[in-house]
């Protein structure tokens, strides 16, 4: 099968590999789409993401198909279902499983990370990763149901409440799925900082409230004129150090800063403790998607979350190491892989 091996930094081969022999509990699945996360450039660019990867690994976690065969003890799926997975696996023996904190397992099995995963034609998963599509989505939102439900568990720790302002620091495919869940949770008003044009016009169709170009503009002005001089949310969708601060400084009396974005391990920011302490901001970070795959499914069934509007193109896995290269080509939007191209 035609698989995307990561064998090191900035080098992903594209190449044959044998389609996985299923265990027992397993499904095989025949990947139709798989997205192109941030966590797949920070660990092409030798950083590590969310879990360590060893070398040789198929990348790629976010990603849906169709059942090919399934293991003898598999009795939830069936060939020809349509499902998504979520990638993250807990041993449920650990303590910090035991304690009620799963995403925080000592033996984290990760589809795409520690174990093979979606940049390829087949991918053999464990029964409990799968999830069955809905009938109203398809395979490449189906790709999507991984992110978002990384961003359900950012948004239930920002603890928005009905009439919150908001803004979003950075109107990527994240960013954008955070504005949407900021308004699907009650907030009055939302604003989205993102220095590239067609980000913001896609923020405006979806909702946003105010766009600011934060290169051009003084975005606390900005925000003042707007009527948002009091942020109640600060997300930080971007995984800079100057994002990250500019998240605190915007932060109002009391709010609660999301920083959502992935930085380097080793990068640090600026931080006043006394205007932490003058302002009582609490400052949050959310880590992958514990127990939030079937909320994600559910809304985008339903409808009232768009995650296609910011995919830029579906590419071939001969594409796939460009994209992962260029940052350029990175920032026109969100980029999904199909291996049957």
């Amino acid at each position: 099968m035609k698989s995307a091996v990561f064998y090191g930094k900035h080098d992903i081969r594209i190449e044959e590999q044998p389609v996985p022999v299923l265990r027992q509990d397993e499904v095989l699945i025949r990947v139709k789409a798989c997205g192109i996360c941030g966590t797949d450039v920070h660990i092409f660019e030798g950083d590590k993401g969310a879990a360590a990867v060893t070398p040789p690994t198929i990348l790629g976690h976010e990603f849906s198909g169709v059942v090919e065969a399934v293991g003898e003890a598999v009795t939830r799926c069936k060939p020809g279902d349509r499902v998504c997975v979520d990638p993250n696996c807990y041993c449920g023996n650990c303590r910090p499983c035991r304690d009620g904190m799963v995403h925080f397992c000592e033996h984290m099995i990760g589809y795409g990370t520690t174990v093979n995963g979606g940049f390829a034609e087949f991918c053999a998963v464990r029964e409990r990763q799968v999830y069955l599509l809905g009938d109203n989505t398809t395979f490449e939102q189906g790709a999507m149901t991984e992110p978002v439900a990384c961003c359900l568990h950012g948004m239930d720790l920002c603890g928005i409440k009905p009439g919150h302002h908001v803004a979003v620091i950075g109107g990527g495919m994240i960013g954008l799925i955070m504005l949407q869940l900021a308004r699907l949770s009650g907030a009055a008003r939302v604003a989205l900082l993102e220095p590239v044009e067609g980000k913001r016009k896609a923020a405006q169709k979806l909702g946003a409230d105010i766009c600011i170009n934060p290169l051009e503009e003084d975005a606390g002005a900005a925000l003042q004129k707007a009527g948002m001089d009091h942020l109640d949310t600060v997300i930080e969708c971007v995984g800079l150090p100057s994002t990250m601060a500019q998240a605190i400084q915007l932060a109002g009396y009391g709010a609660t800063v999301m920083m959502f974005g992935l930085t380097k391990p080793d990068d640090t920011i600026p931080l006043k403790p006394f205007e932490i302490f003058q302002k009582e901001i609490t400052l949050k970070a959310s880590y992958i998607n514990p127990c939030t795959q079937r909320r994600a499914l559910d809304l985008i069934d339903s409808g009232r979350l768009d995650v296609s509007s910011m995919v830029c193109r579906t590419i071939s896995l001969r594409e796939l190491p460009d994209i992962l290269r260029e940052p350029a080509l990175r920032a026109k939007g969100k980029y999904l892989v199909s291996p049957e191209m």
